[in-house]
């Protein structure tokens, strides 16, 4: 199984190094010195990292046959793509893989059923699952502990503890904000309360 593992940004410097915004949780693993990706565009690899380095929070890569500024920069957004064995496990029991998660039933801790992962989106603070719920709208979920408490791979389902307001309608609950200011105010919104 092929996945993404990053996406080339801009040249570094004048000897070939890249910036890299990076989409593995394991890049020691995924983008180490010797390690020989794919790319897409395919035209463009595939491509081995001859150093890896950290510099001012970023990741640094220099490729084998990419020694100069003009070569480095013709990679730019160019995405990496390393290849894994989808039987694969991160070696942390609480991590999971991309295509671990994608498809996976989000439902409620009593079973009321939320919808399903279509998307896993990487954020510098943290993931977000994009959930499709039954009517086709779409929610966005938080990957933290707090809200999601299990992932279930045998039975492809992720339990989750929304905080209030994070998947109920907001229509619902604008009006009933709506309701409480005007309670505050003297009035009612109800005129049949208002007799």
């Amino acid at each position: 199984m092929q996945l993404v593992v990053a996406r080339i940004g801009r040249a570094h410097g004048i000897k070939g190094e890249v910036t890299v915004e990076v989409r593995t949780d394991e890049p020691e693993l995924r983008l180490g010195p010797g390690a020989v990706l794919t790319t897409d565009p395919a035209s463009v690899g595939p491509l081995t990292i001859e150093t890896g380095r950290v510099h001012s929070g970023r990741l640094l890569l220099r490729f084998e046959g990419v020694r100069d500024r003009t070569a480095a920069e013709a990679l730019r957004n160019t995405l990496l793509i390393a290849d894994v064995d989808p039987a694969a496990l991160p070696d942390e029991p609480d991590e999971y893989y991309d295509h671990q998660l994608m498809d996976l039933d989000v439902v409620l801790a009593d079973g009321t059923e939320v919808g399903r992962i279509t998307e896993i989106t990487h954020l510098p603070s943290q993931d977000l699952f994009i959930v499709e719920r039954p009517d086709g709208t779409e929610v966005m979920i938080p990957f933290v502990e707090q809200i999601v408490t299990e992932i279930d791979l045998e039975a492809q389902r992720a339990v989750i503890d929304p905080p209030p307001g994070l998947i109920d309608d907001r229509a619902e609950i604008a009006s009933a904000r709506d309701d409480e200011a005007a309670d505050d105010s003297g009035e009612t919104g109800n005129t049949e309360d208002a007799h």
